[in-house]
């Protein structure tokens, strides 16, 4: 089995004259974190919207465990187990947290629709969303209503509802943006906790967190590859600093 799970192939995606992706090769590598940076309007979210099929590439290929998934539809590719999380609050407030993990088993089972089932057939799906929710550190709220938990934790929760649907490939879409000190440091350790086993591909604008557990990191400048590589190469790549800070005087630390 090759050693890079996702890879793609001049990606580039065209929006009426407007190239806002531009002949991208990226190889994420089986078993690792690797993050997606750049500055406002870079292409990160493009890149990403291609990479889980919520956009049509304009030209390029892309491929999954060797597989060319370029035409295939999102519901294709999560079959495959890449599997996008926090494009939107992918959580249900007025449900339990058990709920919550409990019908993201369903879909994996393919039941998700299945309302009318005994309530006594959902109850075999309890044991594995109650360790789900322990392995993000949430098994005492259970039955809490998610409406009632802060921010941080229901990005948590969103991490369990990802994880019932067993991905391979993990992608995370800005995952501690808006979050105070405390959750940030909280959902980084929680990330690098669930990523062991699995590959995690992320857009993060936080670069202490990319910093702290990406093992390689892609940054993007007007929808074009601008440098790859470690965290500790990256940060003192002139051109990186200029794109981010307008200064080559120093290495990168801490910008959002």
């Amino acid at each position: 089995m090759s050693d890079v799970i996702l890879e793609t192939s001049s990606l580039t995606k065209e929006f009426k004259g407007f190239t806002a992706v531009s002949d991208v090769n990226l190889a994420v590598r089986r078993g690792s974190i690797h993050a997606l940076i750049g500055p406002n309007g870079a292409g990160k979210t493009t890149c990403f919207n291609l990479l889980t099929k919520f956009l049509e590439p304009t030209s390029g290929v892309i491929r999954f465990n060797g597989h060319d998934i370029t035409r295939e539809q999102p519901a294709q590719i999560a079959r495959r187990g890449v599997i996008r999380s926090f494009q939107i609050s992918a959580v249900f407030p007025q449900l339990s947290l058990l709920e919550n993990v409990r019908l993201g088993l369903q879909r994996k089972l393919g039941s998700s629709f299945y309302f009318w089932r005994s309530e006594r057939t959902l109850h075999q799906l309890n044991e594995r969303a109650m360790q789900l929710l322990s392995e993000v550190g949430l098994a005492e709220l259970a039955g809490e209503l998610t409406v009632n938990l802060p921010y941080g934790r229901k990005r948590a929760l969103e991490i369990a509802t990802t994880l019932a649907l067993e991905p391979e490939l993990m992608l995370l879409d800005e995952p501690t943006q808006g979050m105070g000190h405390e959750d940030v440091d909280r959902v980084t350790q929680l990330i690098e906790k669930v990523a062991a086993g699995r590959t995690v591909l992320m857009v993060e604008h936080n670069m202490k967190v990319v910093a702290s557990i990406a093992d390689r990191i892609t940054v993007l400048q007007r929808g074009a590859v601008l440098a790859e590589g470690p965290y500790a190469e990256v940060s003192n790549n002139p051109q990186v600093m200029q794109a981010y800070m307008g200064t080559t005087d120093g290495p990168l630390q801490g910008a959002h």
